[in-house]
């Protein structure tokens, strides 16, 4: 154990050199002197008071099977590892580093490209060097996790269909303003823009055309407001819902690696951007203006953008 831990954060030659007679090795991600302050200790002078804490963390992933494609949903992310470290820091009051230690390492093992943790946990402040833990977990059945997901930890986003009209508005800053100010993670999509597109022989190269002219428009609403980011991926978008960012939805990507994904026809945007809110488990979406027919897999609220009072 001390070995495989003295190895988990040394450097990467050393660890080489020590797997070198390892089959199938793991793939490995850190998250290094990331320091939150938090209050923890289970002295009464740590009570009331905050006090620096330092995260080490490496986790070891399953390797990947074929070609990465520079695709950040393929991967774990490292906002994986330190949404853990704020969760639980945020559930209670801790008095134990190797409770801490213990908690972060189980959620990090819920991910499933995850296989096995060490985490290095230190208090800064409490003398004059580091005062810590180091702890290794692994997946298995040897060893079933205590930690479940739990309900709060799926976001409700508010989705939002801007047609042309609502982008065009004068009004525009205002009603981002009231949506902004609901508390809710806010997500806009968008139709094409109002001009003819491009026609291809081919279905599908027609359908990554209908798609880019989607994304064309997303950029559109996002030069109106700079609180507004134009974002692909899921793994982007999960990030900005936890972090107050607003989003702007482009669609090509969740849309071509979907098994069974929906027209990108400009006639069908608001069913494209209904088929979005449902797979994001969006309990409502509003539809400022409307391009099209309002055909939508969750509750639909129209509002003319003409009488449009969030």
């Amino acid at each position: 154990m001390p070995s495989e831990i003295h190895l988990a954060f040394a450097h990467p030659s050393e660890r080489a050199l020590a797997t070198s007679d390892t089959p199938d090795p793991y793939d490995r991600i850190s998250v290094r002197d990331h320091t939150v302050e938090v209050e923890i200790g289970a002295f009464q002078a740590e009570r009331g008071v905050t006090q620096r804490i330092c995260f080490n963390i490496v986790v070891e992933v399953r390797p990947l099977t074929g070609p990465i494609d520079d695709d950040v949903d393929r991967i774990l992310s490292y906002d994986k590892v330190t949404e853990a470290i704020a969760f639980e820091l945020a559930a209670e009051r801790l008095n134990l580093l190797e409770t801490v230690a213990e908690r972060v390492a189980d959620r990090i093992l819920l991910e499933p490209q995850a296989m096995r943790v060490f985490v290095r946990l230190e208090k800064l402040d409490r003398g004059p060097g580091a005062l810590g833990v180091e702890i290794v977990r692994a997946r298995g059945p040897e060893r079933p996790s205590p930690v479940e997901p739990l309900e709060q930890d799926a976001l409700h986003p508010e989705l939002v269909y801007m047609s042309n009209a609502a982008i065009a508005s004068e009004h525009l800053k205002g009603w981002i303003d009231q949506l902004e100010a609901l508390g809710r993670p806010l997500i806009f999509c968008v139709g094409p823009a109002d001009m003819p597109a491009p026609e291809a022989a081919h279905h599908l190269a027609q359908r990554r055309i209908d798609l880019l002219a989607i994304e064309q428009n997303a950029w559109v609403l996002a030069g109106r407001d700079t609180r507004c980011k134009v974002v692909d991926t899921r793994t982007e978008l999960d990030w900005a819902m936890r972090n107050g960012q607003i989003s702007v939805w482009a669609p090509s990507k969740i849309v071509l690696d979907a098994v069974d994904g929906p027209s990108a026809k400009g006639a069908d945007a608001v069913a494209l951007a209904s088929w979005f809110a449902a797979t994001f488990d969006a309990q409502e979406m509003l539809v400022i203006g409307s391009d099209g027919p309002l055909e939508a897999s969750v509750t639909l609220r129209s509002v003319p953008v003409d009488q449009a009072q969030l």
